[in-house]
Parts: C-alpha cells; structure tokens; sequence
C-alpha cells in the first residue's frame, strides 16, 4: 500500500510537467492590428500598423492569429505579409480594407501581398472584406493597374468568405501556389470595369475556387500558362466574361495548361460561357478540359474555343485537345452559340454531349473551323464537327 501512495504522489509531481511539454509549439498568439497602432477610421493609412502585427504573427512559434477586427475600416497604401514564417498563421478577416484613390497608391503591382507563407487560413466569416477603389483607375487606359489581393508561393492556402470589390485590375492573382482553396467568395465589380478578372490564376498547381459569385468586367476565373489541377465549382458569374482557359500564347510564350474541371457553374448575362482562348506566335497546350453541367442565362457565346484571339488564324502552335462540353443547358443571346474557332493545326479530340442551348424566338446554329471530335445529344446540331 505504502508502495502505492508513493507511486501516485509521483504521478501527481511529474503530470503538470508531461502536460506543459505536450503544449510546447501549439500555442495560440493573438496579434491584432490595433495593438499595433491601427486607427481603423478609414482616413489614416494603417500600413504600417498591420506589417508590424504581421511581423510579430510571423516570427512566432506555434501558431498565431493575426485579428483584422470587425467594425472598422482600414485605409492601406499597401501591405505585404510575407514569409515564410515559424507559426503557422490564421488571419481572422472581419473588418474592412479599403485602398485609396488612385493618386495614393504606393504600388503599381498590388493592394496587398501575400508570399511564401505556407499553411496560411484567411477567414472572413462573411464580414471581412477589400474595396480596391478602383473607378480612380478604370478610365486612365495606360496605367499599368494594380491587383488588390495577390498570392505568391503560398502552398496549403485556404482562404474562406471574403469579399473583394472594385479592383483596379484583376481581384485576386494566384501564382505559383499548390493546394489552395478558395471558398464562399464573393467579387463584385461593374461590368464596364476594364480587365477586372475575377480570379487570375498561373503557374500554380492543386487549386480549387468553389460556392462563389462573382461579378466582374473581365473573366471570372481566368486560368493561365502553367497551370494544372485547377477546379472551379459551384461558382455563379455574371455580369463577365465567363470561365476561360487563357489567353494563351501572348508575346510568343509558351504556354501550358491541363486537367482543368468547371462543374456546376451558372453564367447569367455573360460575354462568354466556356471559353478556351489562345493567341498567335504562342506555343504550348490546353489539354484535358472539361465543363459540365453549366446553366446558361443570355450567355452571348456559350461555347467558345477562340484561337484567333488577337485577330489572327495562322502562326500558332498551341494545341488544344481532349476538351469536353457536357451537360450545358439554357438561353444564348448569338446565333453561333457553339462556336470551335480553331487555328489552322486544328483542335482534336473535342467532345460535346448532352448540351442544350437555345436562342429565344431564333434558331441558334454551331460553327466550326478546323475542329475535330464528336457530338451526340446536343442542340443546335454540331454537323460541322470533323471526325
């Protein structure tokens, strides 16, 4: 019995240590903006307060939350997060960042970066959000306009219900990323908003945008060169024009894009539905892609591969192929709506089933040019598809 006691007064001195080093590296820090001199009046540039609590966020151990609290309205010049970082990082996005006009801007590239950071969450719990003010931008036709939100090498990104409005360029650019997802987003700029893709995403790989609405004055998801993996799902866009695949092949480069997957998708009042666009002098591919189950709403092309995309046929040698179009149903606004603009080399293996498509009081037709595949059940007849 002595024996026992003993024993159990042991386990009483030695548990608290075994506890405390279980903890070692999974603490908590809290980092908020305001402990950092963040005014959060929307007039007082809070740059530096946030690159501040960012750098504290980052050179912390186990894991760190940085607080961008709700109920104030943040006006930044420009903010970069970068890394990598020791913790790994929850940014709890809850209150409003707004840039200034156009002559405050501190960058010509970005609102805000984000670079290196691994592991990263953005939560923005449907509250937190970003107005890049950009109608002081969209009528200057030769400024070199900025992103708002841009990521770079951030692998194991998981960004959720945050809204971005009125960008001077692009909303969010995703570059060089592998395994991000992009969830409950919303973007929202007028459609006479020049270049204002919704998502612009290159040479990144495993990424997914999924239950989001987008409205823009370019693509709403635009997929570029280096790109594949990329999954877009559940996604309304409109006003835009639509989910692309490129452009492709600019200035001669060489461009490659495969294993792209858009389902269930809804295009309301867009210039374009599913469109794969590629320009001359360029190399590469698009391969393995596949929209299904698209809903159609006044869609002026609803399917749509481009290869003269900058006005010329000939002098390309991007090859697309291996293309699905399934399940595509609703209202086009243009007698073409299935239109395969091939360049010379032709597009191979491009496969259409089960679409329907129809243009109201008209008689919607397909036109085809150097595009070979096979179509069943689909409406208008695809009889110029080559075997």
């Amino acid at each position: 019995m002595q024996r026992f006691i003993t024993y159990i007064l042991i386990l009483c001195f030695i548990s608290p240590c075994l506890s405390i080093r279980s903890n070692v590296g999974t603490t908590n820090d809290i980092y908020n903006v305001m402990d950092f001199g963040a005014v959060g009046d929307g007039k007082t540039d809070d740059a530096q307060a946030f690159a501040s609590a960012w750098s504290k966020a980052c050179q912390a151990g186990g894991m760190s939350t940085l607080v961008i609290p709700s109920g104030k309205s943040f006006l930044v010049t420009k903010v970069n997060f970068n890394g990598p970082c020791n913790a790994k990082i929850l940014i709890k996005f809850q209150g409003q960042i707004i840039a200034p006009p156009k002559s405050g801007w501190k960058s010509e590239a970005y609102l805000i970066s984000i670079e290196h950071v691994n592991g990263l969450t953005i939560d923005g719990n449907d509250q937190g959000g970003v107005d890049g003010d950009g109608s002081t931008w969209w009528d200057c036709k030769s400024c070199n306009r900025p992103d708002v939100l841009f990521f770079n090498a951030c692998n194991d990104l998981s960004v959720n219900k945050l809204k971005i409005s009125n960008s001077p360029r692009a909303h969010v650019a995703v570059t060089q990323c592998n395994h991000a997802t992009f969830s409950g987003i919303s973007i929202d700029s007028p459609a006479t908003s020049p270049n204002t893709d919704g998502f612009d995403i290159s040479f990144s790989t495993y990424v997914l945008i999924q239950d989001s609405n987008i409205k823009s004055g370019d693509d709403c998801v635009a997929i570029n060169g280096g790109s594949s993996f990329i999954n877009v799902t559940g996604v309304y866009c409109g006003p835009g024009h639509g989910i692309s695949v490129g452009s492709l092949g600019l200035k001669r480069s060489d461009d490659r894009v495969s294993n792209v997957h858009v389902r269930n998708c809804t295009l309301t009042g867009t210039q374009n539905g599913a469109r794969i666009k590629t320009a001359a002098g360029g190399s590469g591919y698009a391969k393995n892609i596949t929209y299904e189950q698209i809903i159609l709403q006044n869609v002026r092309n609803p399917i749509f591969i481009d290869q003269a995309y900058n006005n010329r046929l000939d002098d390309t040698s991007i090859m697309v192929s291996s293309v699905t179009y399934r399940g595509f149903t609703g209202t086009s606004n243009c007698v073409f709506s299935i239109n395969l603009n091939c360049s010379t080399s032709g597009c191979f293996d491009i496969l259409l089933d089960q679409n329907n498509i129809v243009l109201p009081g008209k008689t919607a037709s397909a036109f085809c040019r150097n595009a070979h595949g096979t179509a069943t059940n689909t409406v208008p007849n695809v009889g110029c598809l080559s075997k």
